[in-house]
């Protein structure tokens, strides 16, 4: 990928082929988290003119992609700028997509030059990092926010107006659901660890099960129903019902000593592991902010990090225990 803003005008089509699918499945699974990205610049859609809309967009391939294939049949100008192959929402929050990087590529384009209007339009969710009135200031270009989601850009381009509906920012299930498998790739070996754990320890079977539902899936299926404003008190709160269940099946069916040391062990693992999932998930959602993300970093991880400790003690415990060290 070479760097910088490209100079020439690129071509694009609305239609995504196989490399694009490909691209989004490498993305959607974690593989070359930094790697997803289009040259920063200006490209045509279809055949615009010098009177087509300008779209602003993040260089992060599946925001790029998102874009264009949601304008089949249409002509217009996409911009877009050079936020690292970060997506416009969590690029807004870094600064990348921002008033100084929106200037950057309006001059390093030469955009002024080729359309005769001063209006960029600009996804919702890049506003927090954009002064409009700053932009006009700075190129004399006038600064519009379209609907948050790229599917409503032709109704708004053919009534030129955004309805509640096109400002709402949805997060339903499928939306949630979607990150998970970037999850299971990032704690893959942590969970292999814990299924050789089972293997060897069998009372350890359950917090297996409870870390691959729980963790992975349940967290982002539950998150609107689980009481608690913090995320991370949400998860704290799932891993505390998960383990539940199976710490009673293991206190009725299970003797020995070690059967104590392991459920508080459980216990403590398992809240601290969803507690941590609630806490990282506060970077998939735009129902958070920075400074919230922030609070929440500086009111959890401390608990977080005492129950994963005291959890991993417990643990040694349990196995002295139950092999009869102790």
């Amino acid at each position: 990928m070479e760097e910088g803003y490209a100079t020439e005008i690129m071509a694009t089509v609305s239609q995504l082929g196989s490399r694009e699918r490909n691209d989004h499945l490498k993305a959607r699974i974690g593989i070359d988290r930094m790697g997803h990205r289009v040259r920063p610049g200006l490209y045509a859609l279809g055949s615009p003119t010098r009177s087509s809309p300008v779209l602003v967009t993040a260089n992060y391939s599946l925001s790029f992609d998102a874009l264009r294939s949601a304008l089949p049949g249409r002509n217009a100008w996409i911009l877009a700028l050079d936020t690292k192959g970060i997506n416009v929402w969590c690029a807004a929050g870094k600064g990348t997509f921002g008033t100084e990087e929106l200037l950057k590529a309006v001059q390093a384009t030469d955009l002024a030059s080729k359309v005769d209007g001063r209006t960029l339009i600009l996804p919702q969710l890049g506003a927090p990092g954009v002064s409009a009135h700053q932009v006009r200031k700075g190129c004399d270009f006038k600064v519009e926010y379209g609907p948050v989601r790229a599917e409503d850009l032709p109704a708004y381009l053919d009534t030129g107006e955004c309805t509640e509906e096109m400002r709402t920012v949805r997060f339903k299930l499928k939306d949630r659901l979607v990150l998970a498998p970037v999850e299971v790739r990032n704690y893959r070996w942590l969970m292999v660890l814990m299924i050789l754990a089972a293997v060897f320890v069998p009372f350890y079977g359950p917090l297996v099960l409870a870390l691959t539902l729980g963790g992975i899936f349940l967290f982002p299926a539950l998150l609107p129903r689980l009481p608690g404003k913090d995320l991370s008190l949400r998860g704290m709160v799932l891993g505390g019902l998960l383990v539940t269940p199976f710490a009673l099946y293991q206190l009725l069916f299970w003797s020995g000593g070690f059967v104590i040391a392991a459920v508080a062990a459980e216990y403590m693992l398992m809240i601290a592991w969803l507690g941590y999932i609630g806490l990282n998930f506060t970077g998939s959602t735009t129902f958070t902010s920075r400074t919230g993300v922030r609070r929440e970093i500086f009111a959890y991880i401390p608990w977080i990090a005492g129950m994963a400790l005291l959890g991993g003690a417990l643990s040694v415990v349990t196995l002295a225990l139950y092999a009869g060290w102790l």
